[in-house]
């Protein structure tokens, strides 16, 4: 076990190790035409024909950047050599209508969620995922996706689940129905609370949803705008800036002792709920006076904090239902045994190389370690834009 303030090698090895942990039982059986057989649902019984889908689709969105490093001569390139194959043969058995774990893309509404968060785990590992796939296999990936059309999302962030589907087959296609992506990017700008925060909707709802889906897809939608030259594409500097703050202020809410508050829908995603700070981190864009060292030992120790808790795993290794540990109760009626991968995307800064300052700076502590600690740090302030 590692003690709380790792240094940056050690934190990565532990970092490293809880991704394959969870990703290991998934893509193993995926991979083998076998995860309908070997996973198991927790959750109610309706959810198994969409709970397959969640748990691919969650856990590249989050693996993504650590497999588009590709693959090398260190051990940890060997590893990643690994999962791209299984990673990329999984694809290839959710996708092929004669695999016994093909997977339901357009039956019901839920499968329109996972369709965008495969989608945003192609866009965030287009060499390695999409690149490796054969064309039988990219075609059945393109009819899998565009078959997702036929849900109609809600008026609420799932309006970024049709844009991410689109945002993907135009990159990768060129086939691309702009309605949806419009629609998604012009509601959103509109819903924008201030300092930082969107509402789920023309409301503001207390959980992490501006980092669970929608700051990272809206950021990533209106990347793929700008790339194609729409006019869309002219928010991607605006929509940054809120990024950075919200991010900003999801380091804050990391408490001394490494916990943060369950608050809100979902929490059963643990740690996926500092996808945006992550991606800052990725992205090198993070705010000025959040030093790497700081972040990473403070992402490094939430993880540990949840992935050890007893009960996080059941005996197989799969995930099961909780916050911190095995907590049934606090699952949503729409969470099962697939949702809960969606806790990989916060774990996106492993897709910095192992040479990146946000490795191999010292640990520094982050804001609340230093502000309860009697440190003078300067004060907090909100963006206007």
């Amino acid at each position: 076990m590692l003690s709380p303030n790792s240094d940056g090698p050690a934190a990565r090895a532990c970092t490293l190790g809880v991704l394959t942990r969870i990703a290991g039982p998934v893509l193993t059986a995926l991979s083998e035409g076998q995860l309908k057989t070997r996973m198991p649902v927790e959750g109610g019984p309706e959810r198994a024909a969409c709970t397959y889908l969640e748990a691919l689709g969650r856990l590249l969105a989050g693996m993504a950047p650590w497999l588009e490093l590709g693959p090398d001569a260190t051990e940890e390139g060997k590893l990643r050599d690994h999962y791209i194959r299984l990673s990329v043969e999984s694809i290839r058995h959710a996708v092929d209508p004669q695999s016994p774990d093909f997977m339901n893309f357009n039956q019901g509404n839920q499968p329109l969620v996972d369709a965008a968060f495969l989608s945003h785990g192609l866009l965030r590992a287009p060499r390695q995922l999409w690149g490796n796939l054969g064309k039988p296999d990219r075609a059945h990936l393109v009819a899998a996706l565009q078959s997702s059309r036929v849900i109609t999302p809600g008026r609420n962030n799932w309006l970024l689940f049709s844009a991410m589907v689109e945002a993907a087959l135009w990159e990768f296609t060129g086939d691309v129905e702009l309605p949806a992506i419009e629609t998604a990017i012009n509601e959103l700008l509109a819903w924008y609370m201030g300092d930082g925060a969107y509402g789920d909707g023309p409301h503001y709802r207390w959980d992490y949803y501006n980092s669970y889906v929608i700051q990272p897809m809206l950021l990533e939608v209106v990347r793929i705008c700008a790339q194609k030259k729409h006019p869309l594409g002219a928010h991607h500097p605006l929509l940054l800036e809120r990024a950075r703050r919200y991010a900003s202020v999801q380091e804050r809410l990391i408490s001394p002792e490494a916990t943060f508050p369950v608050i809100g829908r979902s929490s059963c995603y643990r740690f996926g709920a500092f996808q945006t700070l992550s991606m800052m981190a990725l992205e090198h864009r993070l705010a000025p006076g959040l030093a790497p060292g700081g972040v990473r030992a403070a992402l490094t120790a939430v993880v540990r904090r949840m992935i050890e808790a007893p009960g996080t795993f059941d005996a197989q290794g799969w995930l099961r239902m909780g916050a911190v540990g095995h907590q049934p109760a606090l699952a949503e009626g729409y969470i099962s045994t697939g949702s809960l991968y969606l806790c990989a995307v916060g774990l996106l800064h492993l897709g910095l190389p192992a040479s990146d300052p946000f490795w191999t700076e010292p640990d520094q502590p982050w804001t609340q370690k230093r502000i309860w600690s009697g440190e003078d740090v300067p004060a907090d302030h909100a963006i206007v834009n």
